[in-house]
């Protein structure tokens, strides 16, 4: 069957628009259309062929469409989205990526850098920023067809063309659901959220004060240093810290864990509910609760790896102790599925190691792992796994990390291969295809997770030069591993999108976190929904990974709130 392709624009003002239908060579293949309701054109396109829709930017042109109909598309190809991948498999990270710098890459003219992004307040304006990149004489339908044409050209150059295919489509697909999922929000239960502050932080502020608890945590961590010092700042902590003989290098909370002193705790604690009041508290949910739903910003591919990220609001980050707020509707459940021991599972799958997808097979893949080579104890064999991953090779790490090169030889082979390649300068890629970028293009990164993870420079002579040439090797050896699971999240969550669409209009993705999703449906179609799931995870098994033996197990709960699926 031939895959329907429409590209369309809007108006520049008004709520008309024009498309046009292209054909197998990604070129015009009909006449151009003018509509003069766009979004119900495009509903009634949509329920009558289900096309696979060309745009500039879902998340500029998706919205403007929902706010005018009722309208879900199944297929979208995001130019700007679409573009950010090729660029980075060309080697040109943080280049613009809008569908005028593209059109501008086409013509050699001048790159118009891309427009800032909105902020949570903003409102922005459809198509604006690739409206005034166009050249004034340039169509910006004819301009979205040429891009799409080089774009899917360029797809079809690529080392492995099925795999790039694959890699757009689900990130196009992604942005679709972190549109929704920002519009249709998440359950959010303001009296719950009330008591749950209140228990923790004490009652209520007025004008802005810091709560009760924070207050006297704060002086009995003074009383414990012997002398004042704001938390808030390391600048008074760490000398106050060393004047008691506990010398720290950070405030981290990994490292104030290792602290044996009373005001560590108490510290520790301070941060904890200082987090939450900050990022979580009653001016968060002024700001980002409406209408019993948090509605957050969702930015597809916001991190390197293909991760998502948030433009504010810390959807990602929901902490566990407020977790007791997320209410499903009266007659409604929360499917909460989780794709636990994401990671290791996808290096079992990428470097084919048979004693480590056996490990995999097994349910609990620590558990197996710890049988096979660590004598049973699971907790040395996690660390083992995650300093493969990570690069640790400090302390009991660096001796397990010797077990796990002699037991698991292959998996070993593949991180370490993608370590030498970043400490060479070099860039590694994910199953699809998503590339890493250079070290010269490190301003895009944030590497700090692997210092987290405990990672250490054991030579102390190393020159600048060498330390941060390993510290790439770290990033490097986690990026193949991290950006394949991204892309099995999201062939996941575009398969799970298709499928709960299948089961109605009820069930609706309301959020997504890595490896972590929540539909919110009626509480009899909660077992469908659970169904879905799994086969979702499956299906993403085989289109990223083929024919491996690596289980990608989804556990699910069909809980009232969210804080009972943990």
């Amino acid at each position: 069957m031939v895959e329907s392709v429409v590209a369309v624009v809007p108006d520049p003002v008004g709520s008309g628009g024009r498309w046009c239908a292209l054909g197998a060579d990604a070129g015009a293949a009909g006449p151009v259309e003018s509509v003069p309701d766009l979004a119900a054109a495009v509903a009634r396109r949509e329920a009558a062929e289900r096309p696979r829709w060309v745009w500039a930017a879902t998340d500029e042109m998706y919205p403007w469409l929902l706010e005018r109909a009722p309208v879900r598309p199944a297929r979208c190809h995001d130019v700007k989205l679409v573009e950010s991948l090729l660029l980075g498999m060309a080697g040109r990270h943080g280049r613009p990526r809008s569908l005028g710098a593209a059109w501008a890459r086409l013509h050699d003219l001048p790159e118009p850098p891309d427009a800032p992004e909105a902020g949570a307040d903003d409102q922005p304006v459809l198509f604006a920023a690739d409206r005034q990149h166009l050249p004034q004489d340039a169509d910006p339908l004819t301009a979205l067809i040429a891009v799409y044409a080089d774009q899917r050209r360029r797809i079809a150059a690529s080392e492995h063309p099925d795999r790039t295919l694959l890699l757009c489509a689900a990130e196009s697909a992604g942005a679709l659901a972190a549109v929704e999922m920002g519009r249709d929000g998440l359950p959010w239960s303001a009296t719950v959220h009330d008591e749950l502050l209140v228990g923790l932080l004490g009652p209520r502020p007025a004008g802005g004060a810091r709560p009760a608890l924070l207050g006297d945590l704060s002086l009995r961590l003074q009383q414990a240093l012997g002398r004042p010092v704001n938390p808030d700042s390391p600048a008074q902590v760490l000398p106050a810290f060393a004047r008691v003989g506990v010398h720290l290098r950070t405030t981290r909370s990994h490292e104030l864990r290792e602290v044996d002193h009373p005001a560590a705790a108490l510290l520790l604690r301070y941060k904890e509910l200082s987090r939450i009041h900050a990022a979580h508290g009653w001016a968060w949910r002024e700001a980002w609760v409406r209408s019993g739903r948090f509605r957050p910003e969702y930015v597809v591919g916001g991190v390197v790896s293909g991760r998502w990220a948030t433009r504010g609001g810390g959807a990602l980050q929901i902490p566990r102790l407020l977790r007791g707020a997320v209410v499903a509707d009266p007659g409604h459940r929360l499917v909460v599925a989780d794709a636990g021991q994401l990671e290791p599972r996808v290096l079992a799958a990428m470097s084919g190691d048979a004693g480590l997808a056996r490990a995999a097979s097994a349910g609990d893949l620590y558990a197996a792992l710890a049988l096979d080579a660590f004598s049973g104890d699971r907790p040395r064999a996690k660390i083992a796994l995650l300093a493969a991953m990570y690069g640790q090779t400090s302390g009991e790490a660096g001796q397990l990390l010797a077990v796990m090169r002699r037991r698991f030889p292959a998996a070993l082979a593949l991180v370490e291969a993608a370590a030498r390649t970043g400490e060479a300068g070099g860039v590694v890629r994910s199953r699809l295809g998503r590339t890493s970028p250079t070290p010269s293009a490190s301003r895009f990164v944030d590497t700090d997770g692997a210092d987290d993870a405990g990672t250490a420079d054991t030579d102390g002579a190393a020159s600048a030069g060498q330390r941060a040439a390993r510290s790439w090797g770290r990033f490097t050896r986690n990026f193949v591993i991290q950006a394949s699971a991204s892309d099995w999240a999201l062939a996941m969550l575009a398969a799970l999108r298709r499928r709960l669409a299948a089961i109605g209009p009820e069930p609706r993705l309301v959020f997504f976190q890595h490896d972590e999703v929540i539909v919110h449906a009626p509480a009899e179609l909660a077992a469908a929904v659970e169904a879905a799931v799994a086969a979702a995870g499956d299906e993403a098994r085989r289109l990223v990974f083929g024919p491996t033996p690596v289980p990608f197990p989804l556990e699910t709960h069909a809980v009232t709130c969210y804080a009972d699926a943990k």
